[in-house]
């Protein structure tokens, strides 16, 4: 898991989510008939997982919940992020007056399926890399408003890094960054743009550099190494589909080229469409890469499902058809407020 270095502010619900703008309008309308009703009970809801996954967005209904639920009359339970949790199992217990929480079901509901859909698809990838580093670099798959929370989960789920500054600040880390390809095309020659960005760059910022942008890639990852030598960290494969994309092939080649030429030091960083088969097939050709940089497989992942139920009211036990009345019984669930 990522170390707890996060500002709370990351976290906190928007002002849409907070007046229940982005609840289900039912609940709202329910709510209005319990008023009516002048009946507001204290409940017990518990959310449980469809599909079995990696937890996330335990953290961002934790600051949900303490924000809208009284100080008083308030107990939820819940699991940690980065767990693996099974179908069915319990993530979250709330136990507070019913009208407190009942229009944040939706949110509550959405924020664990799309975080935890992110933090497993995530997990997937890392686990086919058998110990070779995954980045996430899913932001330009994604709507900027959640960018932050799917860079967040996709470190969770055993990414190293990500590439905006706003995911790698709620998960403690810093962001990945490498040459992007715009500034070589506008300066016309990849060695001249590395050049420059090595000269304006400080120094604390690793180069990693694009070498598919305009020449063959063999040729350019070597003048660009011969340039900025011991400073160059890594050069990056993307070739297009259309020019065959990155093979095993062409990164043993390119690998063993660079080491003949005495640059054994500059890593391999392959991106550009991967998916779990695809980074298993350069793991299982041993292919020298050094980071895989993961995208749309992680922003694109069909969200996994957590149903909210009510399990007591003022004490009774009860449910709907299909679940068990009562209190479900975790040692797992550790209460968070």
């Amino acid at each position: 898991m990522a170390p707890d270095t996060r500002t709370s502010t990351d976290f906190e619900p928007s002002p849409a989510v907070v007046v229940g703008d982005t609840a289900d309008a039912y609940f709202h309308r329910a709510a209005a008939v319990l008023r009516a009703e002048n009946l507001n009970p204290t409940v017990v809801m518990e959310f449980a997982a469809t599909r079995g996954g990696i937890l996330c967005g335990i953290r961002e209904v934790h600051s949900l919940l303490d924000r809208v639920l009284p100080e008083t009359e308030r107990e939820v339970w819940a699991l940690e992020d980065g767990v693996s949790v099974a179908t069915g199992e319990v993530v979250v217990r709330i136990k507070a007056r019913y009208s407190t929480f009942n229009v944040y079901e939706t949110a509550i509901a959405g924020t664990l399926s799309q975080s935890t859909s992110w933090a497993t698809a995530a997990r997937e990838c890392v686990d086919a890399a058998e110990g070779i580093p995954v980045v996430c670099l899913a932001a330009r798959y994604a709507h900027p408003a959640v960018v932050g929370h799917l860079e967040y989960s996709a470190i969770i789920g055993g990414c190293t890094t990500c590439s905006t500054a706003h995911g790698a600040r709620m998960a403690g880390v810093q962001p990945w960054v490498s040459l992007p390809r715009g500034l070589i095309l506008v300066m016309g020659e990849t060695v001249r743009a590395a050049q420059a960005y090595d000269k304006h760059m400080a120094q604390e910022f690793p180069r990693v550099i694009p070498v598919d942008t305009l020449g063959d890639e063999v040729e350019e990852a070597l003048n660009v190494s011969r340039s900025l030598k011991e400073r160059l960290r890594a050069v990056r494969l993307d070739p297009p589909q259309n020019r065959g994309g990155t093979t095993p092939d062409l990164v043993k080649e390119l690998r063993a080229r660079l080491d003949l030429a005495g640059f054994s030091y500059v890593e391999i960083v392959v991106t550009g469409g991967l998916t779990p088969e695809r980074i298993r097939e350069f793991v299982e050709a041993a292919a020298p890469v050094n980071t895989f940089g993961v995208g749309k497989f992680i922003a694109s992942s069909v969200p996994s499902g957590f149903s909210g139920d009510i399990h007591e009211v003022d004490g009774k036990p009860v449910a709907k058809r299909g679940r068990i009345p009562g209190v479900t019984q975790s040692r797992r669930l550790t209460r968070i407020l």
